[in-house]
This record gives C-alpha cells, structure tokens and sequence, in this order.
C-alpha cells in the first residue's frame, strides 16, 4: 500500500485525486491533506479519511480546525503554515505526493517533495515555470519521480518514447503539440473582451476548474504556462513545441515523430484520468470517467492560435525565450494580474498589459538559486501591485 500526500486537497484536483482515492483504498492509504483557509471542507475530508496529518497554510485557519478536530477526530494531527506544507511534503511514509497548490505558494514544499526523493504527481506548474533547472535539478539528485498531471503533459508523457530525457530529436520526436480549447472566449469580439466579467471568464466550456486556472485559460496564459513547463518536462526549444486550438477537449495533446506517425492521447475532459494515470504508472487503474464514445463525439476540430485575442501566449513564450526569471516575473504579475480582476479591480484585458509591462520593466537575472527566484517573484508582485494601485487610483 503507497501512502500518499495531497497538496492542495480542496482544489478541483484535490477532491478529484480523492474521488480517485476512494475506489482504490485497498491500494493507497491517505497520509496527509492540505489547504490554506477552507476550514470547512477540510474538516470534512478529515472526518472521512482520518489522514495523519492535516495542513492549513494559513495558521489562524490552523487554530479553527484544530480546534474542531479536537473532540470529532483527535487522531489527525493539525499542523500550520509554510513548515507544515513541507513538513507532509517530505514525510518518510509518504511515497507519493500530489502537488495541487494554485501559484506559487506551492513552489516550496513542492520543492521539499523533489529533495525528499517522493514521486511527484505534478499539477502545480508554476513549479517548473519559476523555478525550471533548480526544480529539475533536484528530482534529478535525489532519484524522484515527476509524472505530469495536467492533462495536456499527462497526455504527452504518455505518447513519448522512452528515453526521451535525451532530447527530442534523439528519441525521434520533431515536435510536440499542446491543444487548447480557447476557452470561453475564443469567438468573442476583440472589441467586447475588455468588458467580460470575471463570471463570464470562468465559465469553461469543457473543464470544471478554479477560478485562477478558469481566468489563465480565458486569456491562454494557462496554455503559455504549459508551454514553459513542457519545455522542462521533456527537454524541448520553444521551436519545437506548438500549440493549436481544439474545441472539443478530447486530444490532449500529441507527439510528431521523424518518420511522419504523430500518436495522440483522448479521452474525455476529466482530471481524473491524468490523476489515475499517474498514481498507477506504469500500470493502469480505474478512474471512474466513462469511456470516450467517438460517435457521440462525432468530429474533432482544430485552428490556428489568434495571438491578437491571446497575447498571454505570446508574452509566455518570449518569457521562456529569454530564460533566467524572466518566466518567474511573467508567472508573478499574472497572478497579481488576474487576483485583480477577479476582485472587480481591473478588466480582463489589462492583465496581458500587466504581465508586459513587468517583463519590460524588470530585470532578469539568472534563476539559479532559490533566493534570486524568491526575490524575482517578490519583485514583480510589488510592481504589478502598485501598477494596479495606480490605475485604480485614477
């Protein structure tokens, strides 16, 4: 039986990896949950499961649940703030650790997993975009596991040769393809996108998400984040990687190989098949999605990426281009960017010209220890901050 941690456990991929969890308990056994302010829900999950271990990165939210578990379920030990996060990241039982903690507040006990030696079930990508080589690095000196859990890099992993950490065109691959639903916005109007309300920004059309990923896939920052952690995952130049829209969500993503065969990877748009995928790896499991029904789907259609509408791809790209911390400032201002929106602060337009103007403004510098990509990150938070606070203020 593998224990396993999860980061993150009342995100959408948390619950999802429980509901996974759940059919499987003769196999996994729970070790440790996380959260930052949902009391509530992680009680809850707390009650059902009995983990050992329960996580609240905030440590006022500690007190409450704390507290609350005190009389109801006095086995789980509560724990709080960021030494807490990397304390159930590193655990000696825990084998496996699932990384779903939105942004950056998942960087470091992400990174504790990968110094810890745990296989890391990756579907916190900011990870690898503020922090790619040292990230890498570190899987690599102490002989973890990284198996992608976004859908599109689950997708690729599974459609990739073995040995592909040589390099693409020594396994034979030219290229790799990301698809892109569009989001709910890939046929809106250029002129309407400033006024799109944050409600209309996270209504997905194919995926059930948080509000934070639902807004970076509106505005395809989400598909340029990928881009930046694909790079990192499968050792690929920005040249050879691309991305295509594909409405439907059923390719995930796909790999072109030198003697002109492209492989695929379907199914249907649910995390739990990539959380499946890679809590079995190299065997397979069931997930509890239903099986994709080609006739139902009836077609599979794809375009060409609008960088007009998207300028968030475009400014991701160059970001991975320029290298260094160029991707942590770009992945900082957004966050900043996109909180603001969703506050009612800025319109959805103006978080591409936040992220540009931090990218212009700021210095890079080489992201080769922890402390110059902490303070990059730090950095471009300030600026965007007090970018936003200016343009409210007038």
């Amino acid at each position: 039986m593998k224990g396993i941690t999860i980061l993150g456990s009342t995100g959408s991929i948390g619950q999802s990896t429980l509901d996974v969890l759940s059919r499987h308990q003769d196999k996994y056994q729970l070790i440790a949950i996380t959260a930052n302010t949902c009391v509530e829900q992680i009680l809850r999950q707390c009650l059902q499961w009995h983990p050992r271990y329960a996580v609240m990165a905030d440590e006022k939210s500690a007190d409450i649940l704390r507290s609350a578990l005190s009389n109801q379920a006095p086995d789980v030990e509560v724990l709080g703030g960021q030494q807490g996060l990397i304390q159930v990241a590193s655990l000696p039982e825990s084998d496996y650790v699932m990384a779903a903690i939105v942004g950056a507040a998942g960087l470091l006990s992400t990174l504790a997993a990968a110094q810890a030696g745990k296989r890391i079930l990756l579907a916190n990508k900011e990870s690898l975009v503020m922090s790619g080589k040292l990230f890498m690095d570190a899987v690599s000196a102490n002989h973890a596991q990284l198996l992608p859990i976004d859908s599109e890099h689950n997708a690729l992993f599974q459609c990739m040769p073995a040995g592909f950490v040589r390099g693409l065109s020594q396994s034979g691959v030219t290229r790799i393809v990301l698809t892109a639903s569009g989001g709910p916005f890939r046929t809106t109007a250029l002129e309407q996108l400033h006024t799109v309300t944050p409600e209309q920004a996270c209504l997905h059309p194919n995926w059930a998400m948080g509000r934070k990923i639902s807004v970076d896939s509106a505005t395809m920052m989400n598909k340029g984040l990928e881009v930046i952690e694909a790079g990192w995952l499968f050792n690929a130049a920005p040249d050879q990687i691309q991305v295509v829209l594909h409405p439907q969500s059923v390719i995930h993503s796909l790999v072109e190989y030198a003697d002109g065969s492209v492989l695929a990877q379907l199914g249907n748009p649910d995390m739990r098949v990539p959380i499946a995928h890679a809590l079995a790896w190299p065997e397979r499991i069931a997930s509890g999605v239903k099986p994709l029904d080609l006739i139902a789907t009836a077609r599979l259609d794809f375009e060409q990426v609008d960088l007009k509408r998207f300028p968030c791809l475009q400014l991701a790209t160059e970001a991975m281009k320029t290298g260094g911390t160029a991707t942590t400032i770009l992945n900082a201002a957004n966050e900043v960017a996109v909180s603001a929106f969703l506050d009612g602060r800025i319109q959805f337009t103006e978080i591409a010209r936040i992220v540009e103007n931090a990218l212009a403004d700021l210095k890079t510098v080489a992201a080769n220890n922890l402390e110059a990509i902490l303070e990059a990150d730090l950095s471009a938070r300030m600026y965007s901050t007090q970018y936003i606070e200016e343009r409210v203020a007038c």
